[in-house]
């Protein structure tokens, strides 16, 4: 799980990283989704210059030589239903590619997205030498042409899964005349370092609706839900699972949770209330050896009898980080009666 590369522009290679002096363009955000519940920044921009990889905030969701913001979509399900990709910013069309397969990236076959890494998508250029760049969209859904005006919010297609990826997102980059500019945080932290702590001013480039609604989050809860048996990640990324209801006789009753943006020294708890008030399953995770960008943690029990007792099951998915719960996920299962 978490195996993550930089991506490549469309066309050019992302120049370094460079802080802007002064917030000369605001940025609307580039998908149409609800901020922490139907889509989550899944990757910042890598804010270190050597091998390590630190986000705005001095945390780990991001990777080395990451250029760019990733917002993903919980499941391949929610893909495939649809979700805009929007203009950040009132520009002009200089580029689009379409027609790159939606597929896992599988490094047996990195051959097939060679040149072509950030899959489909739009280059948009903006007033004062600052470019926006959308990548991964998906195949056939690209609306805009090169040469066209675009103001923020316009369409310019659809989230997908194509180029070098693994799993549902946009990949958007932010560039002024010099290169790379993180949009969370544009002003050089207090004494020149890479990344500010939490609770200290960062000035980014969002709008301020935006910027409140993407306040940084420790770690996020993508899914939880019930399930009839025990389950991948595939399983969950599929998205099949969501909203699942299960009959008085299946054969497991189980409760999953899946979390990004996890630490080193995370613990990761299931715990599952049964109808009759009392604890129907739990697991506590040993706490994590290194940071990882998604885990995903179970608990359930097999059927024994001829059927599960009717009622409200009410699973938990915690994320703990010092002994305090940072996220959650939780879900309900209503198991109706058997006769």
């Amino acid at each position: 799980m978490g195996r993550h590369r930089r991506v490549t522009a469309l066309v050019v290679l992302a120049a370094p990283l460079t802080l802007s002096p002064a917030a000369a363009i605001e940025l609307a955000f580039p998908v149409a989704c609800e901020i922490g519940a139907t889509c989550a920044i899944q990757h910042y921009v890598d804010r270190d210059a050597g091998p390590e990889a630190l986000d705005y905030r001095c945390g780990h969701q991001t990777y080395d030589g990451h250029d760019g913001v990733d917002i993903r979509v919980p499941t391949l399900r929610d893909m495939t239903a649809g979700v805009a990709v929007l203009a950040a910013a009132d520009g002009t069309v200089q580029r689009t590619r379409d027609g790159v397969s939606d597929a896992m990236f599988d490094e047996e076959n990195a051959g097939a997205v060679a040149d072509r890494e950030c899959g489909n998508g739009v280059f948009v250029s903006h007033a004062g030498g600052w470019s926006t760049q959308y990548c991964h969209m998906k195949r056939g859904s690209i609306r805009v042409a090169p040469g066209d005006a675009v103001k923020a919010g316009t369409p310019l297609g659809e989230i997908g899964l194509s180029g070098m990826t693994e799993f549902p997102h946009l990949h958007f980059t932010v560039r002024d005349r010099d290169g790379t500019v993180d949009p969370f945080a544009t002003e050089p932290a207090a004494g020149g370092a890479a990344c500010t702590a939490a609770g200290d001013a960062a000035t980014g480039l969002w709008s301020g609706d935006v910027a409140a609604a993407l306040a940084y989050r420790p770690a996020y809860v993508l899914n939880a839900g019930f399930a009839d048996a025990a389950i991948t990640m595939e399983d969950v990324e599929s998205g099949d699972l969501d909203g699942v209801a299960l009959p008085p006789d299946a054969p497991a009753l189980v409760f999953f949770g899946r979390a990004i943006g996890l630490e080193q020294g995370d613990v990761q708890a299931i715990r599952v209330i049964g109808p009759d008030g009392d604890v129907f399953a739990e697991n506590t995770i040993d706490p994590l050896d290194r940071s990882k960008a998604q885990f995903f943690a179970f608990a359930g029990k097999r059927l024994t009898a001829a059927a599960w007792p009717a009622g409200a099951y009410r699973g938990r998915y915690s994320v703990i980080r010092d002994g305090e719960e940072i996220a959650f996920g939780e879900a309900t299962l209503e198991m109706p009666d058997a006769h």
